[in-house]
C-alpha cells in the first residue's frame, strides 16, 4: 500500500511538471508606419499604452475595441521610451531623445516637461513612480540614476558608482524602493530613496548582462541575462543567484520580461527568429514557449496586467500584443 502510494505521489509530480499551458497572442498594427513602439504600460483604465518613439508620440490601445489612439509629443524628435501610468491616469514617460521626464494628461492631452538641466541626464531611460508620487527614471549612457519630485520640479541625478554600468530596467518593491539593472556589467543595484546611495549585487558570472527585471516579491528579483542566454533569479536578501538556460540557447538574447499575479515569469527571446514568448514557471522549473506571429522584431519590454494578460511592444514589426491563456 505504501509503494502505491510513493508511485501515485510520483506519477503526480510527474504529470504537473508535464502540464502545459495554451496562449493566444494578437497583434495590432499601428497607426504610423515606422513608429518603433519601445515600451508598453498598463493604464489606470486598464487599456496598452506604448511610446511611439519614432513617430513623436504616446499611443493608447483599447484591446477590447482594437481602437488606437496616438497623442503627439510638443517638442520635435523627443524620442519616447519607457513609461508608466500613475493612479489618476496620467502618462509618464521618458524622453530619451530630449532629456526630459514628460506627463501626458490623456483627457486634455496636455504634455508637461521636466527638463534635466544636468548633462549627464541627456538620455533618461526607464521610468518608475514611487508610492509618495516621485518619478524615479535610469540614464542608460550617463550613467546616473535620477528622481523627479513633480510637487517642484526639482531633479535629483546620482552616479552609479561602476564606470560605464549603463543602467537600464528598473522596478520598485512594496516600499517604494528602486531597483535597477546594470545592462554594462554584471551587476544589478538597489537605490536608497532617501540617502540615493546605491548598493549593488555582483551577479556571480562575470559575463553576465542584466537588460529588464520584475520583482516576485520584495526579496525576490528575476532578471534577462541578455548577453549570456539565461534567466537570472537575485535574492536580494542572502545576496543569491540561482540561473537557468533560457530555451533558446546561448543566442537566445532574453529581453523584456514580466511577472503574472500567478507568479509565472514571462519573457521574450529577442535573438531568435521569429521571436519567442517564453513561460518559466518557478515551482517546477519548467519552460514552454511560443513563436510571436509576426516575429515580434524585438519584444524590448513587456508588463502585465491584474488580470494575468501580457502587454507586448513589438518594436521591428511596428505593433503591440496581447497575450493571454486560453483554455
Amino acid at each position: 500500500m505504501r509503494r502505491a502510494l510513493v508511485l501515485i505521489s510520483l506519477y503526480a509530480t510527474i504529470a504537473f511538471a508535464a502540464a502545459k499551458v495554451n496562449v493566444s497572442i494578437h497583434e495590432w498594427e499601428l497607426p504610423t508606419a515606422k513608429s518603433r513602439p519601445h515600451d508598453p504600460a498598463v493604464g489606470a483604465d486598464g487599456a496598452l499604452w506604448y511610446t511611439a518613439q519614432e513617430a513623436n508620440a504616446i499611443g493608447r490601445l483599447d484591446p477590447a475595441t482594437g481602437e488606437n489612439k496616438q497623442y503627439a509629443l510638443t517638442t520635435p524628435n523627443s524620442g519616447p521610451h519607457g513609461l508608466v501610468s500613475d493612479s489618476a491616469g496620467n502618462i509618464w514617460f521618458t524622453a530619451n531623445y530630449a532629456g526630459y521626464i514628460g506627463k501626458l494628461e490623456p483627457n486634455s492631452g496636455k504634455v508637461t516637461e521636466y527638463k534635466i538641466n544636468d548633462p549627464r541626464g541627456h538620455d533618461p531611460h526607464t521610468p518608475v513612480i514611487a508610492p509618495d508620487g516621485r518619478v524615479w527614471f535610469t540614464v542608460q549612457q550617463g550613467n546616473v540614476v535620477g528622481v523627479l519630485d513633480p510637487t517642484n520640479g526639482n531633479i535629483k541625478l546620482t552616479d552609479v558608482p561602476t564606470p560605464h554600468a549603463l543602467p537600464y530596467g528598473m522596478v520598485l518593491d512594496s516600499k517604494g524602493v528602486p531597483y535597477f539593472c546594470e545592462f554594462g556589467s554584471n551587476k544589478i543595484a538597489r537605490i536608497d530613496p532617501a540617502t540615493l546611495q546605491i548598493h549593488e549585487f555582483i551577479l556571480p558570472n562575470a559575463d553576465a548582462r542584466p537588460r529588464r527585471l520584475r520583482l516576485a516579491n520584495d526579496t525576490t528579483i528575476y532578471y534577462s541575462d541578455y548577453a549570456r542566454g539565461y534567466l537570472g533569479r537575485l535574492n536580494t536578501t542572502a545576496g543569491t543567484v540561482k540561473e537557468w538556460a533560457s530555451p533558446g540557447g546561448p543566442q537566445s538574447e532574453p529581453y523584456g520580461i514580466a511577472i503574472t499575479p500567478d507568479g509565472i515569469v514571462w519573457y521574450s527571446e529577442s535573438g531568435v527568429k521569429p521571436n519567442t514568448l517564453v513561460r518559466f514557471d518557478p515551482a517546477t522549473e519548467n519552460f514552454q514557449k511560443w513563436n510571436i506571429p509576426s516575429g515580434g522584431g524585438v519584444v524590448r519590454n513587456m508588463v502585465a496586467t491584474s488580470d494575468g494578460k501580457l502587454y507586448l511592444a513589438c518594436s521591428g514589426v511596428n505593433k503591440v500584443a496581447v497575450a493571454r491563456i486560453t483554455m
